[in-house]
């Protein structure tokens, strides 16, 4: 691993602004550089740099009398280190003795920087970052400026104190005395940072999966084309029977390929999210982990979609039609089991870590609002057509409308008052959470928020009483509602949850704190969040298309939904981990392992 990267993976995340920023002085190192080859291309050295030489005496080749120990040493040198006192304080200030010299107002810029960066770290050294770069630079400008710059680093407080050796020593030993029962190995490994180890099996399994999923979609194309089933009188009988009981499946599996996006990109920004969650040290899962879940899950829903139309079109197990009705339920019960196993197999800590959420947001609000579960909400916020399907399962297996192969469900006075509830219990929910910090907080910014999932509530009810009875009354008041729950939420997003359009930040109409450099990804990330607020035009307007089932279109606008909400979460989380804009969790400090003292098998539950 190349030292700029294994430098950035120890920093403390909380920290980041203490350590030297590496990458910024390697910029500098490389418009240096490319000075220096141009330099070489053009045939040397310019005038400029030759009149300085000679009229400085530095032209070694010149001197006819022997030059002291002292003088030589002074004259090789290229820069000069001097302490100044700043503001009451000691700070370093370096002078480069070559600025005449082709690109010497870059190198001046250069250790202008890297002063800054040693005055910041002072108090939060590291020496070997410090060393790295300075041999950087001496290869690129065949100086040798780094012996002058690294004594001066040597000789500072922190190198030459041992109040900083003396005080990691006395800490060692009262952890180890207090919270791991003398027993120094076990301590020791607690306090030390831990790397997740990468497990050979869990890329051949996800690999594996991966290859089974693509396969089983290709086949799945392959025999809708070959046996015509687009075209047979049973197509609209089974999109609206089967296909709402196998979406279910689709934006399952699309949440969790969002969600592992963004923790690989969480990684890369150093978004410290295992911390935000409260996840036990060392058992939260990587992309990873995620994504075999998911494409298993995958492989698992594909399997069960061409076993069901294998069986359909077979005339040995077509009059087997009630059993071919249960595949997708039997998958449904299989991982209901796999997710409520109390064994410790299959991710144990993670599955129960999301029960647990889970239990609090249905139980809202008579347990406190932990960031965990108002962001899992958030999460149901996007699923509603998701929890719809779960009602679709109960209705048709429940009611015996599978034996039958009928969709009778519909036609139900109950089956469509639920159909509303279900609906609104995310946000409703939400809106509990909401009522329940602003109560303990006495923060109105909480009862806002409460308001924008109350408008969100009534949208949806007029948007599924339209759906349901159409009419242009209905049409009318469900435009104007959605409208205003989609205002308030696009704005709610953009700034108060992602802290952007800000006109006074240095970075106009971001914030002033940006994990990612190119500020083109911010706007892209605005516009798309509001392009797909406004996917429920399509409900409003019923807009259709004549290639498209109803089911199809109903599912595409879903996953638009599921993908807003990935977007989403991580500039929320960004935004959480940079300037904590929800004012629930401070990030100052770091999690110490009070608590995680069990086993390290005992981890990687």
């Amino acid at each position: 691993m190349k030292f700029g990267k294994e430098y950035a993976s120890q920093m403390v995340p909380e920290w980041q602004e203490a350590y030297m920023n590496y990458d910024s002085l390697k910029t500098i190192l490389k418009d240096i550089q490319r000075m220096k080859q141009r330099s070489r291309q053009n045939g040397g050295l310019t005038r400029a740099m030759t009149l300085y030489r000679a009229f400085s005496g530095l032209v070694q080749g010149q001197e006819k009398t022997p030059i002291s120990p002292s003088k030589k040493d002074i004259e090789s040198q290229y820069i000069l280190v001097n302490s100044v006192s700043k503001n009451g304080s000691e700070s370093y200030e370096t002078t480069f003795l070559k600025v005449a010299e082709e690109g010497g107002e870059c190198e001046q810029e250069y250790f202008r920087r890297l002063d800054d960066e040693f005055n910041k770290v002072d108090n939060f050294l590291n020496i070997l970052a410090f060393s790295k770069i300075m041999k950087k630079y001496d290869k690129i400008t065949s100086r040798r400026a780094s012996t002058s710059y690294m004594r001066m680093v040597d000789n500072s407080y922190l190198s030459i104190s041992d109040e900083v050796t003396k005080l990691m020593e006395r800490v060692e030993d009262t952890f180890i005395k207090h919270f791991s029962n003398s027993n120094r190995r076990k301590g020791m490994n607690n306090l030390r940072p831990k790397t997740k180890k990468e497990r050979h099996r869990i890329s051949f399994s996800l690999g594996l999966f991966v290859g089974c999923s693509a396969a089983l979609i290709l086949a799945l194309i392959l025999i809708i084309h070959a046996r015509g089933l687009l075209d047979k009188r049973g197509k609209t009988q089974y999109m609206e029977n089967m296909f709402p009981l196998y979406s279910l499946f689709a934006f399952v599996v699309l949440h969790m390929l969002m969600y592992a996006a963004n923790i690989c990109f969480w990684r890369q920004y150093r978004v410290n999210y295992p911390f935000i969650f409260g996840f036990k040290q060392g058992t939260e899962l990587g992309y990873r982990e995620v994504l075999l879940v998911s494409f298993c899950l995958a492989a698992l829903a594909l399997t069960s979609v061409l076993s069901n139309l294998d069986m359909e079109m077979n005339p040995k197990t077509k009059e087997y039609e009630a059993l071919t009705e249960l595949l997708p339920l039997g998958l449904v019960l299989l991982v209901i089991i796999v997710l409520i196993c109390p064994f410790n197999i299959i991710y144990r800590s993670s599955r129960f870590f999301f029960l647990a959420s889970l239990f609090h947001c249905i139980c809202a609000p008579l347990y406190k609002v932990a960031l965990r579960d108002f962001f899992l909400a958030d999460q149901l916020t996007s699923q509603v057509q998701a929890i719809r399907s779960l009602e679709f399962y109960i209705c048709y297996y429940g009611w015996g409308d599978y034996k039958q192969r009928q969709n009778t469900c519909k036609s139900s006075g109950v089956y469509n008052t639920f159909y509303f509830i279900v609906a609104v219990i995310p946000y409703w929910s939400r809106f509990l959470q909401c009522l329940r910090r602003l109560c303990e907080e006495k923060d109105p910014m909480q009862g806002y928020n409460g308001l924008k999932y109350l408008a969100t509530i009534i949208a949806i009810t007029t948007r599924t009483a339209y759906s349901l009875y159409m009419g242009f009354s209905w049409k009318i008041i469900s435009g104007i509602f959605s409208a205003i729950a989609t205002i308030y939420g696009t704005y709610w997003d953009l700034v108060v949850d992602w802290g952007l359009l800000q006109r006074q930040s240095k970075n106009r109409w971001l914030r002033d704190k940006l994990l990612i450099s190119s500020k083109s990804v911010y706007f892209a990330a605005i516009v798309l969040n509001v392009l797909l607020r406004f996917a429920w035009l399509q409900t409003v307007l019923n807009i259709q298309f004549s290639f498209l089932h109803r089911q199809t279109l109903i599912t595409i606008v879903a996953s638009l939904e599921i993908i807003r909400r990935g977007i989403w979460n991580f500039f929320r989380l960004e935004n959480e981990h940079l300037n904590n804009v929800g004012k629930y969790r401070a990030f100052k400090s770091v999690p110490l392992p009070f608590t995680y003292c069990e086993e390290d098998e005992d981890h990687n539950e």
